[in-house]
């Protein structure tokens, strides 16, 4: 059976495509961006989120766990992921709700019932499902064939995606794909390295073949003050998408809600020369893209 790890499968969704949405988040992702919000995608399968601030070393997960794995030595509790099987003991019994085991393996079949539940919202709202990630077309026959049931349930979809894949995955699901969301994070290859830890040229080649096979696609900018806030990046994305059939663009704004989260992960979150855009500068680069023609949003 085809399986994948997915994270969350967040129900009325207002920010991943039109109308109330259900989001499906896999598991996976050959990025490593500086800010990611979803720091949990990046790893292909499961992982525990320890709160050590909840924690007060009661001592019950080290007592439930079959293998072993967890130990308190000097008031710090460590787990011996070499030895943890994600069985969940610990954070069914953990009562101050400090451990949580994240992402869950599911057939397509297993999510198409998930997300079939609201079909009568997406109904009246003009929704659908989307799949987004971590990067969800890594996982290109699961989601091929879960948008193929999709479109015969007539369900509208949407991926969001990086492009950080083989633009034959792009390609292999664009017949079943009402929208892509597709992100463009830095122009600047050397400075998309900095910060992505890959070069960029996959993904904005990606997005010219798409744009010739594919006549809705957004595009999602996230914007990020000390790394990319700036209006000369700003005209080089105009530039480059000017021939693109581009129908929407989102500028998405820095924020740092999920900081949080790598702690729990033990990761590292390196966030000095990050900050949030002013208003005004956000609005700047609105009216940059709307003088153009773009249909622009804030936000998600």
């Amino acid at each position: 059976m085809n399986t994948v790890a997915i994270f969350n499968i967040q129900k009325f969704s207002i920010h991943d495509g039109p109308g109330i949405r259900t989001t499906v988040f896999l598991k996976g992702c050959p990025l490593k961006c500086l800010w990611c919000h979803n720091p949990e995608s990046q790893e292909y399968e499961k992982q525990i989120l320890y709160d050590a601030e909840k924690c007060v070393l009661c001592g019950t997960c080290v007592k439930v766990c079959p293998k072993n794995a967890i130990k308190i030595e000097g008031n710090i509790l460590t787990t011996d992921m070499d030895k943890c099987d994600f069985c969940g003991l610990c954070e069914i019994y953990c009562i101050q709700e400090a451990r949580q085991v994240v992402g869950k393996h599911y057939s397509v079949e297993e999510v198409l019932k998930e997300v079939l539940k609201d079909r009568i919202f997406y109904e009246k709202s003009g929704g659908g499902v989307t799949v987004s990630g971590g990067e969800p077309l890594m996982f290109i026959d699961f989601v091929e064939e879960l948008f193929k049931k999709l479109k015969e349930e007539n369900i509208h979809t949407a991926v969001d995606t990086s492009g950080a894949v083989n633009f034959e995955s792009l390609e292999r699901i664009a017949e079943y794909t009402d929208l892509f969301l597709y992100d463009i994070k830095l122009m600047d290859d050397e400075i998309h390295k900095k910060y992505i830890k890959a070069s960029n040229k996959t993904i904005l080649d990606n997005l010219k073949k798409l744009s010739k096979i594919h006549n809705n696609i957004n595009i999602r900018l996230p914007i990020i003050e000390g790394v990319n806030a700036d209006t000369d990046h700003i005209e080089r994305i105009i530039d480059f998408i000017k021939d693109l059939n581009i129908k929407k663009v989102n500028l998405l704004p820095y924020h740092d809600i999920a900081k949080h989260k790598y702690k729990k992960l033990d990761m590292d979150y390196e966030e000095e020369n990050m900050s949030k855009p002013s208003e005004e500068k956000m609005q700047r680069f609105m009216s940059m893209f709307e003088s153009k023609g773009y249909e622009v949003k804030i936000g998600g």
